[in-house]
């Protein structure tokens, strides 16, 4: 299984990455929205993890391009800081499928991986 992640914070995106690989599974590692924007479509990963807030482009957007304007059946993890609600439920509305708050235990990633892998 192929995940994508998309996050601007370099030792957050090794943590996962090097956790995601332990656990078997293949990982893309984005550090900014825009080079994750190209790889969706390269790469075709079977779900995404993406922080809402990079430069460039947003999580939001990230999540806007795969739901709305590519139609793809992605799951999707949303990552975000504390008190972020309305993007949180922005990004549910444009058909995020799950949201982390950060900070996160890598263990707490793994089962939501797993669960959305599961129900695909």
């Amino acid at each position: 299984m192929k995940i994508l992640i998309a996050e601007d914070e370099e030792m957050m995106l090794k943590t996962m990455e090097f956790k995601l690989n332990k656990e078997g599974f293949q990982v893309v590692a984005c550090s900014n929205g825009e080079d994750a924007m190209g790889k969706i479509v390269s790469e075709n990963p079977d779900i995404i993890v993406t922080d809402i807030n990079m430069p460039f482009v947003s999580g939001i957007d990230i999540v806007k391009k795969v739901k709305v304007e590519l139609k793809l059946n992605i799951p999707i993890i949303v990552l975000s800081a504390v008190g972020l609600e309305k993007t949180v439920l922005e990004a549910f509305d444009l058909g995020a499928d799950d949201f982390i708050t950060k900070p996160f235990s890598p263990n707490e990633l793994i089962v939501r991986v797993k669960r959305l892998l599961l129900s695909v």
